[in-house]
């Protein structure tokens, strides 16, 4: 089983229930990931330079710097 890494600058490569890895704002420096599955689309528009704005499950908010999605 694979793992492919997608870029999280993109909406269309981002739905509801998706794995992804996230920066949220007070890690922006240090750029700390956090892992997790979306449950809410924040970011309207088709892209975005620094990552699609999403909420996890968790409720934490931060912006997709990769999508994981695995293959069989």
């Amino acid at each position: 089983m694979a793992i492919d890494k997608t870029s999280g600058q993109f909406l269309t490569n981002i739905k509801v229930g998706f794995e992804v890895e996230i920066v949220q704002k007070n890690h922006q420096r240090t750029g700390e990931l956090t892992n997790g599955i979306v449950k809410r689309l924040l970011t309207k528009s088709p892209n975005h330079s620094h990552g699609i704005k999403v909420e996890l499950e968790t409720g934490e908010i931060g912006r997709v710097k990769t999508v994981i999605l695995e293959e069989d």
